[in-house]
C-alpha cells in the first residue's frame, strides 16, 4: 500500500504547524529533511504528519526544541526505557514549579502594591513609587 504524498499546506494543515516551522524544523534537523518531487517541492506522508502533532503537543507542554529532539529520539526508539521519558517529562514539571513560583511572587507583589494604593484623585501612589525606587 502506497502512501499518499502531500505537500508542506497539506501536511501543515493536517499538523497544525505552519509551513514556515516545518522548513524550519527541517533546517535545524529536528525533522529530516523532506522528500523532493520532480518539481522539487517538498513532500511529505502521514508518518510526517504524526511527527509534526508530536512535536506540536510537545512544543504546547512546553518542552523546549532541544527536549522535543530527546522525546523524539525516544519515541522512535523501541528499546528506550520509560525512566528516561520520564525524567524528561519530571524535569519539565519542576521548571513549571519554578516559573508558578516565580509568578506567584510577582503577582503577590502587585496585589500588595494595587492594596496600598488608595485609587482615589491624589496623585500619591506607592505603585509607581515602587516602580521608580527599583528603576536606578
Amino acid at each position: 500500500m502506497r502512501m499518499e504524498v502531500l505537500s508542506i499546506g497539506e501536511a501543515a494543515s493536517r499538523s497544525g504547524v505552519p509551513p514556515k516551522t516545518i522548513r524550519y524544523y527541517e533546517e535545524i534537523g529536528l525533522i529530516a529533511p523532506a522528500e523532493r518531487l520532480e518539481n522539487r517541492y517538498r513532500a511529505y506522508d502521514e508518518n510526517d504528519v504524526q511527527t509534526l502533532r508530536f512535536i506540536q503537543r510537545a512544543r504546547r507542554l512546553g518542552f523546549s526544541l532541544k527536549e522535543v529532539a530527546a522525546l523524539l529520539g525516544l519515541y522512535r526508539n523501541r528499546r528506550r526505557a520509560s525512566k528516561d521519558v520520564k525524567r524528561l517529562a519530571l524535569a519539565r514539571v519542576a521548571e513549571l514549579d519554578r516559573k508558578i513560583a516565580e509568578l506567584k511572587a510577582i503577582r503577590n507583589t502587585i496585589a500588595d502594591l494595587a492594596e496600598r494604593c488608595h485609587g482615589d484623585h491624589r496623585p500619591e501612589c506607592p505603585i509607581l513609587d515602587e516602580l521608580e525606587s527599583h528603576a536606578h
